[in-house]
């Protein structure tokens, strides 16, 4: 759903930082060195030379005239080559699917182009045969029918539709003709206490559903916590002169507050007197809140210290954690609504889902929603939750606890199912009874927690190789679909393709033959196109079946 467009147009381009002289009383004076700004200043001034840039890049792609570009986020690399991602508008209108990444060199030059879709974005109309009231009504019934009816354990069924938000014209473009169409948020409430948040996209003229997507993805002083499963850990709090809060003003200002059982509102900022947090059971509501906590901070160091990242958007701004929401309410999720991350006490209310690499998992949907936006159906679903499996596994490893160390095993600890399993396996995904080991022409069809499994066993394949080994205590057994032997790069340098790929080469209709494609740019622009590495990610994708 994507390609690549050479174009040799260069684009305006300004200093960000420029040298002075003064010149008092005759004598050439060089002025005073200014200070170097700071990532969020450099951040801040490449999104506003992008945005400056955006018709110019518009009219370098051939766009129309009724076609702007508003800048979403750049990269920048070491040589000062620059990967600007890009939505789209028509005639004033968000286009879904109208994402792309353009990709320049330092000088300014377009080298070529990533397209989430390739055709034209063009509507037949843009006059509506149907009202807004109308559409509104077609959403809300859409959801309605679903009501007591659960697709699989992943998606408990919906109880009540509780809000339906004003419908907004759009121009429907991720799949088939391009057409006008509304898009409408309608809101409510899951069987096991998850909000649900769907985005329903309906054609303008006839009330056909286009899209459904679920917003809500499921799962200065320093202090010393004990959580339930990160153990004994140091926490960085902010003392207020009289307390201590559990508040991390060294990670964007990111925090902890109890929800005490409630599903709506902000919480309680947790407060302690001795910034002693938790003793590590259950019955302390603080232990949770210590996982939490932990978990965000591990979160928040891996994405800086592994790719330079500055917090979810890289902004430099903390998202916050919620726990203890609900009653019994045996999931966790993260809702780009309130830039937040909130777990539940689980099965009667005394097994908390505040593991380690559900945090890490969950927050990883916002690094993806900042970045690719992978839609969250169909083979790029899949490819958003093997993401934030990927990462998450990742920021597990990054920390590299006693308590919880580092594996290829999804939710190992938090016995969700009951029966002491894992929740997913990415040495070979299809142990846990629904996932897919390997690519097959239905696996866009499935659940996105299942269709996930195709990338999930790449990454464990690229990362690790195939065949038998035991890892920090535990067994693996990985096969390939083709019989091929694969040797693993290692997971730190695995690590390095997949985020360059999501956040360089990655848009919102990326399916699995693209994320091949966009894998091998990546691991070509980090370690060659002729290097092992190279081979690797190719050999990994043929032994899942992605060729």
């Amino acid at each position: 759903m994507k390609r690549k467009l050479a174009i040799g147009a260069v684009l305006s381009t300004s200093a960000l930082l420029a040298g002075a002289i003064q010149v008092s009383a005759g004598l050439a004076q060089a002025a005073p060195t200014p200070a170097s700004p700071g990532p969020a200043q450099q951040r801040a001034a490449l999104l506003a030379q992008a945005g400056s840039d955006a018709p110019a890049t518009a009219r370098a792609l051939g766009l129309g005239n009724s076609e702007k570009l508003a800048v979403k986020d750049v990269v920048t690399d070491a040589d000062g080559s620059r990967h600007v991602r890009y939505e789209r508008t028509y005639n004033g209108l968000p286009v879904i699917g109208g994402d792309l990444i353009v990709h320049q060199d330092a000088k300014g030059a377009v080298k070529s182009v990533d397209k989430a879709v390739p055709h034209s974005i063009a509507p037949a109309s843009l006059s509506p045969k149907l009202s807004a009231s109308q559409a509104a009504a077609q959403a809300t019934g859409t959801v309605n029918a679903t009501v007591g009816i659960a697709k699989d354990a992943d998606e408990p069924a919906l109880t009540s539709v509780d809000r339906t938000g004003t419908p907004r014209l759009v121009v429907w473009a991720a799949s088939g003709t391009p057409r006008l169409a509304y898009e409408t948020l309608v809101e409510g409430m899951r069987a096991d206490g998850t909000p649900s948040s769907q985005r329903i996209v309906t054609d303008a003229a006839s009330g056909e559903v286009l899209s459904t997507h679920e917003g809500i993805q499921t799962a200065n002083a320093t202090g010393s916590g004990k959580g339930v499963f990160v153990g004994s850990v140091p926490l960085t709090t902010n003392y207020t002169g009289s307390t201590y809060q559990l508040k991390d003003a060294t990670r964007g200002g990111q925090y902890t507050v109890n929800l005490s059982g409630k599903t709506a509102g902000n919480g309680t900022l947790y407060t302690d007197a001795d910034n002693a947090w938790g003793d590590g059971t259950v019955a302390n509501g603080q232990s949770a809140a210590v996982d939490a906590q932990y978990g965000a901070a591990v979160t928040w160091d891996f994405y800086k210290n592994v790719f330079g990242r500055s917090g979810i958007r890289n902004d430099g701004v903390g998202a916050y954690s919620r726990v203890h929401y609900g009653r019994n309410y045996v999931n966790a999720f993260w809702s780009d609504s309130c830039f937040c991350m909130t777990y539940g006490d689980g099965a009667s209310n005394t097994h908390p889902l505040t593991e380690l690499d559900v945090s890490g998992h969950e927050m990883s949907h916002g690094v993806t929603a900042n970045t690719a936006g992978l839609n969250y159906s169909g083979e790029s679903g899949g490819l958003n939750e093997a993401t934030s499996d990927i990462l998450g596994t990742g920021v597990e490893f990054y920390a590299n606890l006693s308590a919880d160390k580092g594996d290829y095993l999804i939710g190992e600890l938090i016995n969700l199912n009951g029966d002491g399993k894992p929740l997913r396996y990415m040495d070979k995904p299809s142990k846990d009874g629904n996932s897919a080991d390997y690519w097959s022409s239905g696996v866009g069809n499935l659940n996105v927690h299942y269709s996930s499994g195709v990338a999930n066993h790449f990454f464990y394949l690229l990362s690790e190789g195939s065949g038998a080994k035991t890892i920090n205590g535990v067994a693996y057994d990985s096969p390939t679909s083709n019989g091929s032997s694969v040797t693993g790069i290692g997971r730190d340098k695995a690590l390095q393709v997949w985020y360059r790929a999501l956040t360089v080469y990655m848009t919102s209709t990326t399916d699995y033959k693209g994320a091949r494609a966009a894998t091998l740019s990546a691991a070509g622009d980090l370690y060659g196109a002729t290097s092992a590495e190279y081979q690797a990610v190719a050999a990994a994708w043929s032994g899942v079946n992605v060729n």
